[in-house]
């Protein structure tokens, strides 16, 4: 009898039968609270209707339809409502399955733009599991464990990371200027300005502990790129498409005298409601330098992930997705800072948007594991669908669908405050 892989591991005992907006049912129809949204993906909420419908109408027409071999409207019209939404001058587009061919995909054409070998990643960063993606990852060592060896040309820069630090007391300030001092150290001793192609960075550590970047730090990384013809890849997989309450997670570190525009911006999860799809934006001189062949997939774009995204495109534009994960992410972190002014064990409550993640540390300040994994078991035991994340997996993050309300965010507070009490006593 065939079985899962006994690697695959369940962070929930759910077993769903159906999905509606925020919440899921189980076989014995018990309805649970879902903050995890597939990882980010189900943007607009489980089976949104207008999702369905785009999709079950898709179905009946052309379900694949190889994007190299043919084109098909759905991928037509996709390209040009993203050239609506995405940053000024990201005008040409590839697309792909999954985060990590987006990864892969923006890493080949850094490097054939340019080329140069040498990719600057920043510590925490997560990129996926792929060969490449994998090298490129740093929030943890089981993503990239075990099959060595990876792809060379990869460096580690520090990403301002105030949990890293916190024992120092240093403010963010400080954090940022040793962030870029050692970026420039990094140029200097490790890989020549010549020998790098890009900078790849996510704007909100996923991953490695769903920790925001900041605007100085941001400009400091866009102002060396310019001066040493490096390329800036951001990594919008899972800050896109709303998620941190502003459209693009880079949004939220744009200055209106020096604004920051990547050269080259990835994307995936919440495009397309559940439906894998994904891709990358680049300036059109910049994709023009791609080798012939070098782009291409069986299953990329296809016709009825296309039109789940359009769909998802106009629900979130629609219903005011964006300003609702901004209000409902203020609500959230509010509830949240107050419950962890209780307890000494939650160390700190961050994020933008709808990305917000709880730390937990031990009496001694150290990453505490177990008892985000305690919090985490007891919410879903309560009704509410939770992640841990972070270099030790010591933060419990909340990525609830766009579409959750004012109700429901006071409902999730509830039950994690019942949690944390329940293992905190």
């Amino acid at each position: 009898m065939a079985h899962l892989s006994p690697q695959l591991k369940q962070a929930t005992p759910v077993v769903a039968t159906h999905g509606e907006g925020v919440y899921l049912y189980d076989e014995a129809g018990t309805r649970h609270l879902d903050f995890t949204a597939g990882i980010g993906v189900t943007s607009t909420g489980h089976c949104h209707p207008k999702v369905v419908e785009a999709a079950q109408r898709q179905v009946g027409n052309l379900i694949h339809g190889q994007y190299t071999t043919i084109m098909h409207k759905p991928l037509q019209q996709l390209t040009a409502k993203l050239g609506e939404v995405l940053p000024a001058g990201l005008d040409s587009l590839f697309f792909a399955n999954s985060g990590s061919e987006a990864a892969e995909a923006a890493l080949r054409l850094a490097r054939q733009a340019t080329g140069r070998p040498n990719i600057v990643v920043f510590q925490g960063g997560f990129h996926g599991r792929t060969v490449a993606a994998a090298s490129m990852t740093t929030s943890g060592t089981k993503f990239k464990a075990g099959f060595s060896p990876l792809m060379s040309g990869v460096v580690v820069s520090p990403f301002p990371n105030p949990s890293l630090y916190r024992n120092l007391g240093w403010d963010q300030e400080q954090i940022t200027d040793f962030a870029l001092q050692q970026l420039d150290l990094v140029l200097q001793t490790q890989s020549s300005p010549a020998d790098t192609a890009a900078f790849l960075i996510e704007p909100v550590l996923g991953e490695g502990g769903y920790v925001p970047g900041n605007e100085r730090f941001f400009a400091g990384l866009r102002e060396r790129a310019d001066r040493h013809g490096i390329l800036l890849v951001v990594d919008e997989v899972q800050t896109g498409f709303g998620r941190t309450g502003k459209f693009w997670g880079l949004d939220h570190f744009r200055r209106e005298d020096a604004p920051i525009t990547p050269d080259i911006q990835m994307f995936a999860k919440g495009i397309a409601s559940g439906f894998p799809i994904s891709g990358i934006a680049a300036r059109t001189e910049i994709m023009e330098e791609a080798w012939p062949g070098s782009q291409g997939g069986t299953y990329g774009a296809n016709a009825v992930a296309c039109a789940a995204a359009l769909a998802t495109l106009d629900v979130i534009a629609e219903e005011n997705l964006v300003a609702n994960a901004d209000a409902r992410g203020e609500q959230l972190r509010a509830a949240l800072r107050g419950i962890a002014a209780d307890y000494p064990h939650i160390v700190d409550v961050r994020g933008l948007g709808l990305m917000i993640g709880v730390e937990f540390a031990d009496s001694e300040g150290r990453p505490d594991a177990a008892t985000a994994a305690a919090v985490q078991k007891a919410a879903a035991q309560r009704g509410l669908l939770l992640l841990t994340c972070g270099p030790w997996t010591e933060v419990v993050r909340f990525i609830p669908a766009l579409v959750v309300t004012e109700q429901q965010v006071h409902d999730a507070a509830g039950i994690f405050s019942d949690a944390v009490a329940s293992v905190l006593g």
